[in-house]
């Protein structure tokens, strides 16, 4: 027995060392590549229709559920219903290609949310892509939209890109299926609609910020710490050095500042809402956010977007970097030492245990 688990460390040691070898290695390789190739090469536009997708899901489970004397007859009023979509798209070709005698497109766009905002640049290539083609009027862009908020410039810029949409006079909407609080609200708002499920969660319009501080922990083990600053506020609040009520003050006026910001921003684009009676960093659910107008509408994402597809062509528009061979290497080599680890560990605890 003890021979096995010296030996289950040994390989252990092993594959750990082996892992971080292929991991630096792909980080070399994909540092050269990208500064190679550049910042442009480094995604790839994808377009996906929508109304396609749904079709095919209904003529799926229609094909199982009708009777086999009647397959026959189905596929036929499939095949009829095939051609006369094709005939009636080349028809439309062939019109005037007057704006208002098209069909009406929906475009939709993701954003998935951190504390950094990281799907920023994403969101601006996306929304850079739509803009070179829809028409104002006509077109409407969906954001479908999840995040609980982050940092503030983070998401002021995230909220910017949307508002590039509204300045051209495109329709937007954001749907909302689990969480749009804090910065998520902030782009939420944006739009000239919100939709959200029963469930979701919105709100947050406030404004938090918090640190430690280990200034007696230095002066028990006698460690002196100095902060050398060239103006009065440019360090209000520190880690290790000793706080005064000044500073503190300071950084509560900043605060403050941030959160008139956030409420001015909100209330411009929802003029409608109470803003001082949901501007406390309170949260509301789906049900109880439209009784505040917080939001429009109580709809999934899903159900909204089928709908659309009734009246307008949708497709969604994302923006996805293409994984290196390095990078893909990599990722495989963590996902297989994480999963090894995770094995030896779920022994030691049966063995514990037992």
């Amino acid at each position: 027995m003890e021979l096995l688990s010296e030996y289950g460390l040994f390989l252990a040691k092993t594959l750990t060392f082996v892992v971080a070898a292929v991991v630096l290695i792909a980080v070399a390789g994909s540092a050269i590549q990208r500064s190679r190739h550049g910042e442009d090469d480094e995604g790839e536009l994808t377009v996906r229709r929508l109304n396609e997708k749904y079709r095919h899901l209904k003529e799926t489970i229609e094909s199982r559920m009708v009777p086999p004397e009647q397959r026959k007859a189905w596929k036929k009023a499939l095949k009829k219903a095939a051609k006369a979509r094709k005939k009636s798209a080349k028809d439309q070709g062939d019109k005037d290609s007057d704006a208002d005698k098209k069909r009406p497109r929906t475009f939709v766009v993701d954003f998935d949310g951190d504390i950094k905002a990281s799907d920023n640049e994403t969101l601006r290539k996306a929304i850079t892509t739509v803009l070179s083609v829809a028409e104002p009027g006509r077109d409407e862009v969906v954001v479908r939209l999840e995040s609980g908020g982050g940092l503030v410039h983070a998401y002021g810029l995230a909220a910017a890109q949307l508002d590039r949409v509204r300045s051209k006079g495109i329709r937007l909407t954001a749907c909302v299926d689990k969480v749009a609080a804090s910065g998520g609200y902030m782009m939420a708002c944006v739009a000239d609609r919100i939709v959200a499920s029963p469930f979701a969660v919105l709100g947050s319009i406030g404004v938090v910020a918090q640190l430690p501080n280990f200034h007696r922990v230095l002066k028990k083990h006698d460690v002196d710490y100095e902060i050398l600053t060239a103006g009065e506020h440019k360090r209000t609040l520190t880690l290790f050095g000793e706080n005064t009520e000044k500073g503190r003050k300071k950084f509560l006026e900043d605060l403050e500042d941030t959160h008139h910001l956030f409420k001015d921003y909100v209330s411009e684009r929802r003029p409608e809402l109470d803003i001082d009676a949901v501007a406390t960093g309170d949260i509301w659910f789906g049900t109880r956010a439209l009784k505040m107008k917080l939001i429009d509408e109580l709809k999934t994402s899903d159900e909204y977007l089928i709908e659309a597809c009734d009246r307008s062509d949708v497709v969604t528009v994302s923006y996805e970097r293409k994984r290196t061979l390095p990078e893909k290497l990599g990722l495989a080599a963590s996902t297989a030492a994480e999963s090894t680890f995770w094995r030896i560990v779920g022994s030691f605890r049966n063995q514990n245990i037992q």
